[in-house]
């Protein structure tokens, strides 16, 4: 196997137990990418992790991180010959898993999770270029994964794991024990072992300086060193699952009513940060997961352990946020999370429009985000907000309430020490959430017309691809959700992308 590099993780020396491969979002044979970063598979990661200390050579093929095509990653998947090739199913995702499982070798089994696969298992199961399915596997895999490359036939005992009947051509599931469903279906995650980075290609990662580090290297002296250039990043998760139900997102409450919120003790986090910064020279992460600063007692929790172990004074981190949630921390409360290395907060802002945010259950005004941007820069804490033009019911005055907000926000930016970035997309439904049932069993859409996800290329309406840091969301159903047409929706959010690529030029101090 030392012909296969792209293979992260994996011992060339022995039989490769499974491979988990994590599909391109296009075929990159047909229009090659242009940005060099893309999210890592944490997930996959986890999985990879806990079998590979049950004693399995694993290894994971991320074949968006590298650009590779379909045809490409079948190649890499066959050339290494895998026991098994573990999938995992995304809906903008699912064509090209569902193609690069139809090209496998025969004697390669294939088992595959994701979001997919428990909003639609039926759906995989018919599909016939997943036919060497031989296990579907629902929620959180780790400790479900390990025990199917142990041996197949657990799969009989596994809860949350489906197959189809090759005879009888029916939904096959196991009977499992009662007495240990729970701890297989929501492992402690204070249990699993740390991530092992050697399973992703682009995690830690050498970050250069941004305008928010520039920002924030002279607002924080005794953390400019941590930020100049160079430094090196990492990509953590803090816990699992949201108690929130955001009408489109794929990690809503009801959309995943078998995962049990559960949040890793500050001493667990503490000790991965400091096990990356040992062995990377990591000094800034990044919380993923949407509770890290999404609940008033685990954010209290947190920095009591954070000031304990002096974290503000050795790092820097980011996490994401829940606006209604920061509007009740206090003065001292923010300023506490500064002093423990707070650098960036990421707000689900997707509207300016309270219509619309009622519609998506947000739970926010817009006048209560620009009370808590404001409050957040001017403590000196970036914000990235992420923004979603065209969703269901959108009118015209909604969209521009939404470009006004931004321009808002930024302003507020401009007059505090704080940053703020726009990240705007266009709305595309996902299988399983609240919005899709409105839309298919109220709306009337036909659920193939709402899968057909294709990647929108935003060069024709002036927003270069250099412009942006990745290109892996950009992509489209191609239906008209609200009143104003895609074309004015695509022509906003290149507009608003060059917008916000100018605010970073002139920020980094470069020509726009």
């Amino acid at each position: 196997m030392q012909h296969l590099p792209l293979i992260a993780g994996v011992n060339n020396h022995h039989t490769l137990d499974a491979l988990f491969i994590n599909a391109p979002l296009r075929d990159y044979t047909l229009r090659p990418r242009t940005n060099d970063y893309t999210l890592p598979v944490l997930g996959m990661a986890y999985i990879a992790t806990y079998a590979q200390s049950r004693g399995y050579n694993v290894g994971v093929l991320d074949a968006e991180a590298h650009g590779l095509g379909i045809e490409a990653t079948a190649r890499i998947v066959n050339e290494a010959a895998p026991r098994w090739a573990a999938l995992n199913l995304l809906a903008p995702t699912y064509e090209m898993s569902a193609k690069i499982a139809a090209l496998l070798d025969e004697g390669i089994a294939l088992m595959a999770g994701g979001h997919h696969a428990r909003a639609m298992p039926d759906r995989v199961l018919a599909d016939p270029r997943m036919r060497r399915l031989r296990a579907l596997v629902l929620g959180e895999g780790e400790l479900r994964v390990a025990a199917l490359l142990q041996d197949e036939e657990h799969r009989r005992t596994l809860p949350g794991v489906l197959w189809r009947d090759p005879l009888l051509g029916t939904r096959a599931a196991g009977i499992p024990d009662p007495r240990n469903t729970a701890a297989l279906l929501g492992p402690d995650i204070n249990s699993l072992p740390y991530v092992d980075r050697s399973f992703l290609p682009q995690d830690p990662y050498q970050a250069p300086p941004t305008a928010t580090d520039r920002r924030l290297t002279l607002q924080r002296p005794w953390i400019g060193q941590t930020l100049t250039g160079g430094h090196w990043e990492a990509n953590i998760v803090g816990s699992r699952g949201c108690p929130y139900n955001c009408t489109f997102c794929g990690a809503a409450v009801s959309a995943n009513p078998d995962v049990t919120i559960r949040v890793r003790s500050a001493e667990n986090i503490i000790g991965e940060l400091d096990q990356l910064h040992e062995q990377y020279g990591v000094t800034a992460f990044r919380f993923v997961d949407d509770l890290f600063l999404g609940a008033g007692r685990i954010i209290d929790e947190q920095m009591d352990a954070f000031t304990r172990h002096q974290i503000g004074d050795r790092y820097v981190w980011d996490a994401t946020g829940r606006i209604n949630v920061l509007d009740r921390l206090t003065d001292a409360d923010l300023h506490r999370l500064v002093s423990n290395g707070l650098r960036e907060v990421a707000l689900g802002i997707e509207s300016g429009s309270d219509r619309i945010l009622a519609a998506m259950d947000k739970r926010i005004s817009a006048e209560m985000t620009e009370r808590v941007t404001l409050r957040l820069v001017a403590h000196g804490i970036g914000v990235k907000g992420y923004f979603i033009l065209g969703f269901p019911g959108e009118t015209r005055a909604d969209l521009e309430a939404t470009v006004q907000h931004i321009r808002s926000l930024w302003a507020l930016a401009d007059r505090h020490p704080g940053d703020v970035r726009a990240s705007v997309f266009e709305f595309r439904p996902y299988p399983g959430t609240p919005v899709w049932r409105t839309l298919t069993e109220q709306g009337g859409y036909d659920p193939e017309d709402l899968l057909a996800y294709a990647d929108v290329d935003l060069t024709d309406e002036g927003a270069e691809e250099s412009m942006r840091q990745r290109d892996e969301f950009n992509f489209s159903v191609g239906i008209q959700f609200g009143d104003v047409p895609l074309t004015e929706i695509r022509s906003t959010l290149a507009m608003l992308t060059r917008e916000q690529h100018q605010r970073n030029q002139a920020a980094m101090g470069t020509a726009a």
